[in-house]
C-alpha cells in the first residue's frame, strides 16, 4: 500500500476538525480513508491499494495556500484587495438596463465620499479605491445616464450626491478617469474639456478610447475592434494590476461597459475566439469522441460540484473529457476542480500537449488544463476581474474552448444562469464548429443537473435543470453542414421521470475537502444523492449530445452506474492523480 500524504507541519499547532472516514471497496482493493486538518496547514490523505495501479507518493506544491480545504484560501495574496464601499456600490450599478439598482442618496454620498477621500490620500482603515475600480464605478454611471431606461437611470439621490462632489472630484481625479465619467462634457453639468479631447496615452490607448466613446454611450463594436483591443493590451503584466501599455481605468471600463450593453454576438465571438493560437495550433488528441467541459470558472460556493467526477466516469465508455478552468477567480470566488485536483495532490500545470497525452492515455482518458497554461493573457486578467465585481464578457465567452482538438467527435457542453445567455452560448459552440452543443441551467449556473425537485417559489426564468443544444445526424462538423443536418432540442430534465429519488443537493459551502469526500465515496459506489447526481449527468449528457450506445437513456444511466460500479472510474481518478504528475512535453 501506498500513501498520497501531506503532512502537518509539526513546529506549528493546527485545530482540528476530525473528520476521518474510510471508503473501500473490497472487490476491487480500493481504500481511501480522507483525514482533514483545518487550521494553518491542512493535510488530505488519500490511501489507494490496487494492484494494477499502484499510487506513489505525492505532495502538494502551493505554499501559498494557507487552508487548502477552503476555495477561499486559493485567491492569489500579491492581488491587492478591492475598496469594500465602492465594491458594493459596483455590485448594484455595474449591470444590465433592467437589474441595475439605483443608490439612494445615502449610498450615493458615501460611495463619492470615499471616492473623494481615496483620491486625496485621506482614507483611513479602507483599502484604497484602485483605478480599476474607478474605471468600473464611473462606466456604470455613463451607460446609465446615456443609454439606460429610465427605472435604471440616476436616482435623485445619486444627483444629489454627483452635484455635491463632483466639483471637488474633477480637480483630483486623473484625465482618464473623468473621461469615462463625462465623455463628452454634457453629463456632469461642468463645462469640462477634458472628457471631450481625451485621447489617451500611446498607439494601444488611443484604440481603446475610440473603442470606449461608441461603448459609453450605449454603442457596439465590430469583431475587429474587440479582438484589436485585446491584443493591444493583453497580458497584462504578472503580479501588477495593470499595464504598461493602457491603463486599468480605461479597460476595466471596457470591459464592463460591454457587459453592461449586452454583448452582441460579434462581440461575443472576438472574446471567445481572440487568443487561440496564443500558444500556436490546438494539439489534436486521437481519441474517437471528446467533450469539452465549460464550468463557470468562479467555482461553486454552496452545492456539491460534480464535474470531475462525471469525467472519470465517462472516460469508461471512450467519452473522453477536457475539463479547463482556474485555480481562484471573483465574483464567486468558489469551489473549482483545480482547486479539487491540487488538494488530491494533481499536476494542475498541465500544457495542452500533456493533456493530450492524458486523454490519449487508455487508463485515464480525461484531463484538465488551466487558462493559465492554455490562456496565459486571459489569466492575467483574474486581479483585475476582481475589482470590477461583476462578470465581463470573458466570463461567457471563457466556457467555449477547445484547448486541445480530437481526431473523432467533439462536443462542447456549459453552464449558464442568467436568462438570455444560452443562445449566445450556443451560437459559441456553432462557431467552433463541433459536432453537438449543451447548454445547462444547473445549480448556481454549473453545468450539474440535480435530482431534487422544484420548489414551489422557484424564481422566475428557466427552471434549474433546463437543457438546451444541438447534435449533428452524422459526423461531418456542425459549421460544415445545413441546418438539415444538426437537429436542436430544448427539455427540463425531471430527474424522478428517469426513476432517481428526489433528494436534496449536498451542501458544501466552499469546502474543497468536503466536495471531495462526497465524490469520492461516490465512485467508490456509496448510494446517495452524489452518487445519483454522477450517475444523471454522466447519462443525460450523453444521451443530449447524442454519444454512441446512449440512445437509449435506460442504457445510458446503467452504464455510468456500471462505471462506478466496478471501480472503474475510481481508478481512472487515481490513475490521473499519479500520470499526470509523470507526464513529459
Amino acid at each position: 500500500m501506498q500513501a498520497l500524504l501531506y503532512p502537518v507541519d509539526p513546529l506549528i499547532s493546527s485545530l482540528p476538525i476530525a473528520k476521518t472516514r474510510a471508503l473501500w471497496n473490497s472487490q476491487n482493493s480500493f481504500r481511501i480513508p480522507i483525514k482533514c486538518w483545518i487550521g494553518k496547514r491542512s493535510y488530505f490523505v488519500i490511501n489507494a491499494v490496487s494492484d494494477s495501479a499502484p499510487i506513489e507518493e505525492l505532495r502538494l506544491q502551493e505554499p501559498d495556500i494557507k487552508n487548502p480545504a477552503l476555495s477561499t484560501s486559493y485567491r492569489n495574496s500579491v492581488f491587492p484587495k478591492p475598496n469594500q464601499t465602492v465594491l458594493d456600490a459596483q455590485t448594484k450599478v455595474c449591470t444590465g438596463p433592467t437589474q441595475t439598482k439605483p443608490l439612494n442618496e445615502e449610498q450615493a454620498f458615501k460611495v463619492l465620499d470615499t471616492i473623494l477621500r481615496s483620491a486625496k490620500g485621506e482614507l483611513k482603515d479602507e483599502e484604497p479605491v484602485s483605478k480599476a475600480q474607478l474605471g468600473a464605478f464611473f462606466t456604470a454611471m455613463t451607460i446609465r445616464a446615456n443609454a439606460f431606461p429610465e427605472p435604471t437611470q440616476w436616482s435623485e439621490g445619486e444627483r444629489h450626491a454627483m452635484n455635491h462632489y463632483w466639483p471637488q472630484l474633477i480637480r483630483v481625479l486623473p484625465e482618464d478617469t473623468i473621461f469615462i465619467a463625462d465623455p463628452e462634457g454634457s453629463i456632469m453639468g461642468i463645462g469640462s474639456s477634458i472628457g471631450p479631447q481625451f485621447v489617451g496615452n500611446g498607439t494601444a490607448e488611443m484604440r481603446l478610447v475610440g473603442a470606449l466613446r461608441e461603448v459609453l454611450a450605449g454603442g457596439h463594436l465590430g469583431y475587429e475592434e474587440v479582438q484589436g483591443v485585446l491584443k493591444d493590451v493583453l497580458p497584462f503584466k504578472v503580479g501588477e494590476m495593470g499595464s504598461s501599455r493602457v491603463s486599468e481605468s480605461l479597460f476595466s471600463a471596457f470591459m464592463i461597459g460591454q457587459r453592461m450593453n449586452r454583448e452582441t454576438d460579434r462581440e461575443l465571438k472576438a472574446y471567445c475566439l481572440a487568443f487561440d493560437d496564443e500558444l500556436g495550433p490546438a494539439p489534436v488528441a486521437d481519441v474517437n469522441s471528446l467533450t469539452h467541459y465549460g464550468e463557470p470558472y468562479d467555482g461553486n460556493t454552496r452545492y456539491f460540484r460534480s464535474t470531475l467526477f462525471v469525467a472519470a466516469v465517462r472516460s469508461c465508455y471512450g467519452e473522453s473529457c477536457l475539463l479547463h478552468g482556474v485555480d481562484w477567480i471573483p465574483p464567486k470566488g468558489g469551489i473549482t476542480e483545480e482547486q479539487m485536483l491540487m488538494f488530491m495532490g494533481a499536476n494542475t500545470h498541465l500544457t495542452p500537449s500533456q493533456a493530450k497525452w492524458l486523454l490519449e492515455d487508455h487508463e485515464v482518458g480525461f484531463a484538465y488544463v488551466s487558462q493559465r497554461e492554455a490562456r496565459p493573457s486571459l489569466y492575467s486578467l483574474i486581479g483585475l476581474r476582481e475589482h470590477i465585481k461583476k462578470r465581463p464578457p470573458l466570463a461567457t465567452a471563457e466556457k467555449v474552448q477547445q484547448i486541445v482538438r480530437a481526431r473523432g467527435k467533439e462536443a462542447i457542453v456549459a453552464g449558464f444562469y442568467h436568462e438570455g445567455y444560452e443562445e449566445p452560448l450556443l451560437m459559441l459552440m456553432r462557431r467552433r464548429g463541433v459536432h453537438a452543443g449543451l447548454v445547462v441551467k444547473g445549480e448556481e449556473g454549473a453545468v450539474s443537473m440535480t435530482t431534487k425537485l422544484r420548489s414551489g417559489n422557484a424564481s422566475k426564468g428557466l427552471p434549474v435543470n433546463y437543457c438546451s443544444g444541438f447534435r449533428s445526424v452524422n459526423l461531418a462538423p456542425a459549421c460544415a453542414v445545413d441546418g438539415v443536418s444538426r437537429e436542436s432540442f430544448n427539455i427540463e430534465v425531471n430527474a424522478r421521470d428517469y426513476g432517481f429519488a428526489p433528494t436534496d443537493t449536498p451542501r458544501t459551502d466552499r469546502s474543497v475537502a468536503r466536495n471531495i469526500e462526497l465524490g469520492l465515496a461516490a465512485l467508490r459506489g456509496e448510494k446517495g444523492p452524489a452518487y445519483d447526481r454522477i450517475v444523471l449527468n454522466a447519462g443525460m449528457v450523453d444521451h443530449l449530445l447524442g454519444s454512441d450506445g446512449a440512445q437509449d437513456i435506460s442504457a445510458a444511466f446503467d452504464r455510468a452506474r456500471e462505471a462506478i460500479d466496478s471501480g472503474n472510474a475510481l481508478r481512472r481518478l487515481l490513475n490521473y492523480i499519479k500520470i499526470s504528475n509523470k507526464v513529459i512535453s
